[in-house]
């Protein structure tokens, strides 16, 4: 009997688990290239548009500009990589001329 209830946590703790790392039924699909949001040159009210940006993020990228390429945010330390991996989609990185 107590094996069987260890069975159910583990497998309720799994599915829980599971339902975290899934996006959400509503979740937005990315913007088309031209409509995403440049960290350049973008104000804190349209940085806050990505999805999981919050004041703080959004105003580090700020702080550290200019960027090269998105990625720049990762590799100079700007967000981490779980911030990093829920705008991916939504930022761009023009350069600037």
């Amino acid at each position: 009997m107590i094996s069987v209830l260890m069975t159910g946590r583990v497998g309720l703790a799994w599915r829980l688990d599971d339902q975290a790392t899934r996006p959400a039924s509503g979740a937005q699909s990315a913007p088309a290239p031209d409509a995403r949001i440049d960290i350049n040159t973008a104000s804190l009210e349209e940085l806050m548009k990505a999805p999981g940006m919050t004041p703080t993020w959004a105003a580090r990228i700020i702080r550290y500009r200019p960027y090269r390429a998105k990625n720049d945010l990762l590799d100079k330390g700007i967000v981490s990589n779980q911030i990093y991996d829920r705008i991916k989609d939504y930022i761009i990185a023009h350069r600037n001329r």
